[in-house]
């Protein structure tokens, strides 16, 4: 039992390194919830690290994804992530489905790095987000099926909420996620991406799909009070944090370019004083 607590611990640094405002929101969980938590965020980190780390990325996920296969079959790996990951594939009922859209989502982006319409760029938004809500709706909200839609449509917002904040970071590494039809419509020109100038109308092209994740943030809003009170507020302030950023964001002026769009300490407790 102690190394699988050695396990969550090296978990639960994962998260803390990687992302403060996922951090926060699950550390309002009950403690074995709250680990289980860690362990899928560090399957993800690890899984997008494989790609985004790598001189090789075709070769890392493939690697990647044969340890999961190994790891599925019943084979005992004794590095924290298996060993945590299994503790939860034994104390909920997890379909591993999500766990391989993720992985497509991750062989699109070594593959691809233009999208062509909305459809195009939230099928890879379901694919690297809503598939991790996916993952947790069996520790968050067991035996309720019927809550994964608005789980897809969390992911696909806070998805959006990332893409759009990270417009100059992804150019920097040629990628460009918003859609080529909507870029056309705003004359915002991916060449002007790529060089941190954007043409055109860009802050109308960015509104446009903050008001698309806004819409999508409203539509899974009312499935949250069907969540067990222990993951009600956790889920709440997760994505109250996420839609934070659009706002961050347009206090910047819209400069994703040279700024990094996050919610403060202090709006994160306005925020908060509003759950």
């Amino acid at each position: 039992m102690n190394t699988v607590m050695n396990a969550y611990a090296t978990c639960e640094e994962t998260i803390q390194n990687g992302s403060k405002t996922f951090y926060k929101a699950f550390s309002l969980l009950p403690k074995q919830d709250r680990l289980a938590v860690y362990a899928i965020y560090t399957f993800c980190r690890f899984l997008d690290d494989a790609v985004d780390e790598s001189e090789t990325p075709k070769e890392s996920l493939e690697s990647f994804l044969e340890e999961f296969r190994l790891f599925r079959s019943g084979q005992s790996l004794k590095t924290p992530l298996w060993i945590a990951l299994g503790d939860v594939f034994e104390r909920y009922e997890m379909d591993e489905t999500p766990f391989l859209e993720l992985a497509e989502g991750m062989r699109w982006d070594i593959e691809k790095n233009r999208y062509q319409s909305l459809a195009e760029t939230e099928q890879y938004s379901y694919y690297v987000a809503s598939t991790v809500g996916l993952m947790l709706l069996p520790i968050l909200a067991p035996g309720q099926p019927e809550l994964r839609q608005s789980a897809i449509e969390l992911g696909i917002a806070m998805q959006l909420t990332n893409i759009l904040r990270d417009v100059g970071e992804d150019a920097k590494r040629g990628r460009i996620y918003l859609p080529k039809e909507w870029m056309d419509e705003y004359d915002v020109t991916s060449e002007s991406l790529l060089v941190g100038t954007p043409s055109g109308d860009f802050v109308g092209l960015w509104e446009a799909l903050a008001l698309r994740a806004e819409y999508l943030y409203d539509a899974a809003a009312p499935s949250f009070d069907r969540y067990p009170k222990e993951s009600r507020r956790a889920l709440k302030v997760a994505a109250l944090l996420y839609r934070g950023i659009l706002d961050a964001a347009r206090d910047n002026q819209y400069d994703v370019f040279t700024k990094r769009a996050y919610v403060s300490r202090w709006q994160k407790m306005k925020l908060l004083a509003t759950i």
